[in-house]
């Protein structure tokens, strides 16, 4: 009975359908914050000054795509590399030496409109920070925390503390707490709590509380527009595909807008080296899926992110549709305040009223000018006006 139930067994596997193709990986993006940094600055009684820091201020501690123009973002971006990419045979230009050259791309800081937030110049942007200063939600965090802020002003030496600048403070402290520094009596671990807190909602404040979906659109919704169009490009069968990964060396305030234009921030400010991860996987079917996951925790696996309204394994498709309403068509036109926008179009129709009737003008003067110039003629005189003899 053997032999024949595996001859019947062979013959049907080999009448059987093909098997569909598996689901392949085609196209990542990542989006992390630079590694671990000294203080930005420090505030005016800080008892550790720029001359603590051997390497200077904003800078990584152990390690001297594209990336913002910042050295922490570039190093990071460099020691990724050389983790991620170990030169393999004719790489290898020095035995003792396991790392191989790779460029990293960036723009100066003063034009950089991708990685770098919040964007700027952008009034309408400025207009709604000022509104959502006046929402309820910040006045009453501003009233609750006063004294506190107060008490902060008066330690640090700062003339002025507010919600927007509390975290400079917070991220001095926790860059001397995490290099083994000793803090000012003041700095009790209930202040540092404290400080946390209000550095968090500081980051809200920027890209939220009010208006969260323009807001999008002027700040993460940018980066996603770019995030997208690589995404379609690599899905694009007819295009000529070269690219299997991009990376961005950015932020805190690049990973934190672009959460919030997906709608999937956390509420917390994203550690160092916190990854975004973007999979485009084309499916059994042929179609194409999209994943997102987040690495803010050494040692485990980035948890899954889902989409607002899709699955966490999202149709491309669908992720396009979820996401257009974040995407400005036109960011320049869209920073503008809709005043200045009815005042531009006022005045250039005014100039444009105004040069017509300059012209009329010239013309009319012109005509006078040539009537006047004119000699005169010849002119004839009736008989009936001459005398009689």
């Amino acid at each position: 009975m053997a032999a024949p139930l595996a001859l019947l067994l062979g013959i049907s596997l080999a009448l059987a359908p093909p098997l569909a193709q598996a689901r392949s990986l085609r196209f990542v993006t990542l989006l992390y914050r630079h590694g671990d940094r000294s203080p930005v600055r420090a505030y005016p009684r800080d008892p550790y000054q720029e001359s603590t820091w051997p390497q200077g201020f904003g800078q990584l501690t152990q390690i001297f795509i594209r990336s913002t123009d910042y050295d922490r973002t570039l190093m990071s971006a460099e020691a990724n590399l050389a983790g991620l990419y170990p030169p393999q045979g004719q790489q290898v230009f020095n035995p003792n030496i396991s790392w191989q050259p790779i460029p990293v791309h960036t723009v100066p800081d003063s034009a950089e409109r991708l990685l770098k937030f919040p964007l700027s110049p952008c009034p309408r942007y400025e207009q709604l920070q000022n509104e959502t200063r006046q929402s309820a939600e910040y006045i009453n965090k501003t009233r609750q925390n006063l004294e506190f802020l107060e008490m902060v002003a008066n330690q640090t030496g700062i003339r002025d503390v507010s919600l927007e600048s509390v975290w400079n403070v917070y991220d001095t402290l926790f860059c001397e707490q995490t290099h083994k520094l000793l803090l000012p009596p003041w700095v009790t671990p209930d202040v540092m709590t404290r400080l946390k807190q209000l550095k968090d909602f500081g980051f809200e404040f920027l890209f939220g509380i009010h208006q969260q979906m323009e807001k999008a659109r002027l700040q993460g919704g940018v980066l996603l527009a770019q995030i997208r169009k690589n995404m379609t490009s690599a899905a694009n069968a007819s295009a000529p595909q070269h690219l299997k990964l991009l990376a961005y060396s950015a932020h805190d305030t690049t990973l934190v807008a672009l959460q919030m234009a997906l709608n999937v921030y956390n509420g917390r400010q994203a550690p160092y080296a916190s990854c975004h991860i973007f999979e485009l996987y084309q499916d059994d079917d042929s179609n194409f899926s999209v994943e997102m996951f987040f690495h803010n925790e050494s040692g485990r696996e980035p948890f899954p992110l889902t989409l607002p309204g899709c699955d966490q394994r999202c149709p491309l498709l669908d992720f396009l549709r979820l996401t257009d309403p974040i995407i400005p068509q036109d960011w320049v036109r869209e920073c503008q305040v809709a005043s200045n926008v009815q005042d531009t179009e006022l005045i250039v129709a005014l100039a444009v009223c105004g040069s017509i009737l300059f012209l009329l003008i010239i013309l009319l003067l012109t005509v006078v000018f040539r009537i006047q110039s004119q000699p005169p003629g010849y002119r004839h005189v009736s008989n009936e006006g001459e005398e009689q003899p």
